[in-house]
């Protein structure tokens, strides 16, 4: 048995584990989007380090993009097999691929259009919207906690990961020439009492763990924080500036979040009277989506929704959905408050709304999430004072915050937390994933006095025996 890792590996996207059994069938967990990454995006996620073709199994742990959105490349390179998941990844990842491959034609269009007039040869997208509708057949869903089986001698187990809505730690059980091994991938792991989803589950002790490191070296504000912080920023930058906050929000599992704590702000009487526009047709579609899912809420919001049917609405929120209105937030002149997508800031909605607000003092831009380090809202944060959007150069005047306390990524004690149920010395090859390689290297030597054994840090597209 052998596994490759094609993606994630010392970087933060493009998740791709491939599992090779001694049959030869190939298992694959996630296939996800390298996001962030400049020119070299293209050609990363055109390149999977493998064919399609050959893979027999996708076991999908959650909706994100840059975990999924590669699928239907995947689907149409040969692939077709089985994606099994939970039934509100299902769900979640059939919108975001459709919108996934949108992006995918416009963006091509507009290159195109470009290198037309350059006299360039066309590109092609990496799929199409009928790419993304050709995969949708494919999925499965399983519910969490029970075995199912996977393929001979392989079966699979979903367990909470509470990242966003139906994501999953994935358990594999092969059994080969008599010997039964378990390998067990966290996917995204959230934190431990989020504001919205139950936290992530005991699992039953592996042989090898394929973990990610995101903030391995790197400790949380509480998360009931954020809440206090985003009314500080509503009201310097509304209120005392009389200016816009443009929040970059991912459209799963981000913007939820922050619908819910200005709810919680409503409800307590301190939510300002200013508009607060929530412009992503995208997000608008998963949040109504996530309410029909509430049985996996944690308790809180559960008691929450006895008194209040929507705690991700409140009054003075405006739902933008037309290309039309969106522009015209643009002569907005009022205090407000934009959520849009995406929350690296590298594409949608958002990205315009930098682009006509950023060269403001009375304005605010304030991340709530992780940033790959190439992309918009990693530049904005590092205090570049210029930058480029759409290829124009913008001067930075408005003011550039982060709530740290937001991240749907445990820090190193959340994921130690995870690791608690298991036995290190049980415990073969521990993989560290989906990390910066700094990160993941702090990350690695703590755990290393944990007592885990054999700590591994893989390279893109490194293979490793399995015994």
């Amino acid at each position: 048995m052998k596994i490759a890792f094609h993606g994630a590996a010392r970087n933060v996207t493009g998740s791709k584990h491939l599992i090779t059994l001694k049959s030869g069938k190939k298992i694959l967990l996630d296939c996800g989007l390298f996001q962030g990454s400049g020119k070299d995006t293209d050609s990363m996620n055109r390149e999977l380090g493998f064919d399609a073709a050959d893979v027999d199994v996708l076991i999908l742990s959650h909706a994100h993009i840059d975990h999924s959105g590669l699928i239907p490349k995947l689907v149409k390179d040969g692939f077709d097999g089985p994606i099994f998941c939970t039934p509100a990844t299902k769900d979640v990842a059939v919108v975001l691929l459709a919108d996934s491959a949108n992006i995918q034609e416009n963006d091509v269009k507009y290159a195109n259009k470009k290198r037309r007039a350059e006299k360039q040869p066309l590109i092609q997208p990496l799929y199409t919207k009928e790419d993304a509708g050709a995969s949708y057949h494919l999925f499965e869903a399983k519910e969490y906690g029970q075995w199912f089986a996977v393929t001979d001698g392989v079966e699979a187990l979903f367990t909470e990961a509470g990242h966003i809505i139906g994501s999953a730690a994935v358990h594999v059980r092969i059994t080969e020439d008599g010997k039964t091994r378990q390998i067990t991938f966290s996917g995204d792991l959230g934190r431990y009492r989020d504001v919205i989803l139950r936290s992530p589950a005991e699992f039953p002790q592996a042989d090898y763990i394929i973990l990610e490191s995101t903030y391995g070296n790197s400790l949380h504000e509480s998360v009931h924080t954020s809440v206090d912080i985003l009314l500080q920023w509503i009201e310097k930058t509304c209120i005392d500036r009389k200016g816009k906050l443009i929040i970059p929000a991912f459209s799963l599992g981000r913007t939820q979040e922050i619908l819910y704590h200005l709810n919680q702000l409503e409800l307590e009487g301190r939510l300002p009277k200013v508009p607060y526009f929530l412009d992503s047709p995208l997000s608008i579609t998963v949040t109504d989506m996530i309410k029909r899912h509430s049985k996996y809420f944690n308790k809180a919001i559960q008691k929450v929704l006895e008194s209040d049917s929507d705690p991700f609405h409140f009054k003075g929120l405006q739902y933008v959905e037309s290309v039309e209105d969106s522009k015209l937030l643009n002569y907005h002149n009022e205090p407000c408050v934009i959520i849009s997508a995406s929350g690296m800031a590298e594409a949608g909605r958002v990205k315009h709304h930098i682009r006509n607000n950023i060269q403001s003092t009375r304005n605010s831009i304030l991340m709530t999430g992780y940033c790959e380090p190439g992309s918009l809202g990693a530049r904005l944060l590092s205090g570049q004072q210029e930058v480029s959007i759409f290829g124009v150069r913008h001067q930075v005047h408005a003011e550039v915050g982060q709530i740290k306390s937001m991240s749907a990524h445990g820090d190193y004690e959340d994921l130690s937390q995870w690791l608690a149920c298991q036995d290190p010395n049980a415990i073969e090859k521990l993989f560290l994933v989906h990390g910066e390689y700094d990160v993941q290297e702090d990350f690695k030597a703590r755990l290393l006095r944990k007592g885990f054994k054999d700590v591994i840090v893989p390279k893109r597209h490194e293979e490793f025996g399995l015994k």
